[in-house]
């Protein structure tokens, strides 16, 4: 063996933990966004569910808050898959 061998090893195992550390990332967010786009419509569906029976203008709150609720599992969807900010500065609020 050379001793360049044993130079890349340390470098080699890096790597691949660092792959198999972003796939499994990866895998968690595929995993994660159906049931948080699904659970947004369905807590805006519920709550303009209840509204309606409360204030008895059924079916017409349930529909806004359905909407409200798939525009934030858009928007959730839209912030995940959105640009990175590496130096962890806010781009909206430069102060």
């Amino acid at each position: 063996m050379s001793s360049q061998d044993n130079l890349n090893k340390p470098e080699r195992k890096s790597q691949h933990a660092q792959k198999a550390k972003e796939a499994s990332s990866q895998a968690a967010l595929a995993l994660e966004l159906p049931f948080s786009f699904v659970g947004a419509v369905m807590v805006g569906g519920l709550i303009g569910y209840f509204l309606d029976g409360w204030l008895h203008t059924s079916p017409w709150l349930m529909i806004v808050f359905g909407c409200l609720g798939f525009a934030g599992g858009i928007l959730e969807i839209v912030r995940r898959f959105g640009p990175k900010n590496s130096d962890n500065t806010d781009s909206r609020n430069p102060s």
